[in-house]
């Protein structure tokens, strides 16, 4: 079976990115061998249409499941078009999650977990820099009042009190991950800057 897995870094002992649109990399692994593929997201760095032309990157190699922090729904629709199976929330070492996979731990998502241009950011962006995750060229993106969310996101007060708990958790989850992701490239930094 071949599992492609959102990655920070390019290789397979990466944390799991918790974006899939904008995620920096994949990792194609062939689950029986654990042989894998490292692929540049070329999509990540897209103006709009990150996660279609991911999915459809990802679909056409062959990959029968994808393991990712999140999904948005045009990216989930791509997936489901596709026959490719897609289990959302993943965290942690790619590795332990198809291990995780494997032993019958993780279970297919039925739906996507975060609104349209969800790893887009709010214009401060993260992950590699160089103008990624800044919205409209102008390094901010205005507030919508009347919808009371950013353009694209989810106001959760329009949500029901068990989707709104899910909404949260995911989001925490996520933010958890940026910080470990933060976190190690200071460290790797400082290393770098002692030798």
């Amino acid at each position: 079976m071949k599992i492609a897995a959102t990655a920070a870094q390019p290789d397979i002992s990466s944390d799991i990115d918790p974006r899939f649109g904008r995620s920096p990399y994949f990792i194609i692994v062939d689950s029986e061998t654990m042989e894998f593929e490292v692929i540049d997201n070329s999509s990540a760095g897209a103006v709009s249409g990150a996660g279609v032309q991911a999915a459809q990157f990802i679909a056409n190699k062959g990959v029968n499941l994808i393991l990712t922090g999140s999904c948005g729904p045009n990216a989930f629709q791509t997936f489901q078009a596709a026959g490719v199976e897609i289990i959302t929330g993943v965290s942690g070492p790619i590795k332990q999650a198809i291990q995780q996979y494997k032993s019958g731990n993780l279970n297919q998502t039925a739906q996507s977990n975060v609104p349209s241009h969800f790893g887009m950011g709010r214009g401060w962006g993260m992950g590699r820099g160089m103008g990624r995750g800044m919205r409209q060229g102008l390094g901010f993106t205005p507030f919508d009042q009347q919808a009371g969310a950013f353009p694209g996101e989810i106001n959760p007060t329009q949500l029901t009190s068990e989707q709104e708990l899910n909404y949260l958790k995911q989001q925490a989850e996520n933010l958890k991950n940026q910080i470990e992701n933060i976190s190690k490239r200071i460290e790797e930094l400082e290393k770098k800057d002692k030798e």
